[in-house]
């Protein structure tokens, strides 16, 4: 009789235990959609866990504003450029470290020290304003990443003008602080995007790779089939950078926001889209402005160097018909009734 009760115990602990582990496991299966507006921009964060993650998420993406935005009066950016004495955080520091390996890698097309060029051109937090040739030509005295360097955690400037933008890489910095948020929980599936700026790991809630489409370069987001193609996406960044939505008219002239810090003036690209992939997103957001900067030849030149980079360009050919060119490691991610393209 004893020997049956003890079975029988036993019986009902392995049953009570299996029950939690399951209702467990299941809780863990839950996914999480975030949302909300940061940098200027909106963000959507999905991700399997068995926690809403929100305030933590929030609290990140704060961290990189408090550090990096230009439209924050009391980030570490903004009192740099208003020459205050700060000690610079360990995400300016990243941030900065990046933007000069990339401006070096790609001969100065990206830079962020910018920024005077940008808000004279009105893409900027001081709005538009009239900019003539000679003023052109005195900003560029004050732009050129070699004229900054970081020293015991202070910005040094070679001019007291000069200002930084980091608008090109912020947004990509803050998924990849995101990502690695999910990371440290240990979750293997989520997709954390910024502004069109995305990492995705693991798999969608269909068990499947994530789907990310590329817009045609057509001004208007919403047209019917804006997609012109779409990535599996896995274990990987993506960011695309375009002068087909950001600009504005101005005496009959398009202005667009991508600024060549050699000439100071911003222009009309053949290339009109440029996506990048990239092991961290930060790295892919900025190559990407880059590559809009040099236009198809020099970033293909470039994209030779770095076999750790895939890239798809849309550009307008010859005959005026829009185009496509991708690297060739960048087929296999590429959905198959896309793979013509």
């Amino acid at each position: 009789m004893k020997r049956l009760k003890l079975h029988h115990w036993i019986f009902l602990l392995l049953l009570v235990g299996g029950t939690a582990w399951i209702l467990s496991s299941h809780n863990k299966n839950r996914l999480h959609e975030n949302e909300g507006s940061i940098f200027g921009t909106f963000y959507h964060i999905k991700y399997v866990y068995s926690e809403d993650l929100q305030p933590a998420i929030l609290a990140r993406l704060h961290e990189v504003d408090a550090s990096l935005s230009a439209f924050n009066k009391n980030s570490v950016l903004a009192r740099i450029n208003r020459n205050e004495d700060v000690t610079v955080d360990s995400l300016f520091a990243d941030v900065f470290r990046l933007s000069m390996q990339v401006s070096r890698e790609t001969d100065g097309a990206f830079d962020i020290t910018i920024a005077p060029l940008v808000n004279a051109w009105g893409f900027g937090p001081q709005g538009k304003k009239e900019l003539t040739e000679q003023e052109v030509d005195s900003l560029l005295q004050i732009v050129g990443y070699e004229k900054v360097k970081l020293t015991d955690g202070k910005v040094v400037k070679a001019d007291r003008r000069m200002q930084l933008d980091c608008n090109a890489v912020a947004k990509g910095y803050g998924v990849d602080r995101v990502a690695a948020l999910l990371d440290s929980h240990g979750i293997k599936d989520y997709m954390v995007e910024i502004g069109g700026e995305i990492v995705a790991k693991g798999q969608n809630p269909d068990g499947r790779p994530w789907r990310i489409g590329i817009s045609k370069p057509e001004e208007n987001p919403n047209a019917p089939g804006c997609n012109q193609i779409i990535l599996r996406v896995n274990n990987t960044a993506l960011a695309t950078s375009g002068n087909y939505r950001n600009y504005y008219y101005k005496n009959g002239r398009k202005y667009t926001h991508t600024v060549n810090p050699k000439t100071g003036l911003p222009f009309q690209h053949t290339l009109l889209s440029a996506s990048v992939m990239a092991p961290d997103c930060a790295t892919a957001d900025a190559y990407a402005t880059a590559f809009m900067v040099m236009g198809m030849e020099k970033a293909r030149a470039v994209l030779e160097k770095h076999p750790e980079l895939q890239a798809y360009f849309i550009y307008s050919a010859d005959n005026g018909q829009t185009a496509t060119w991708h690297t060739p490691g960048l087929k296999q991610y590429i959905e198959p009734a896309h793979q013509h393209e």
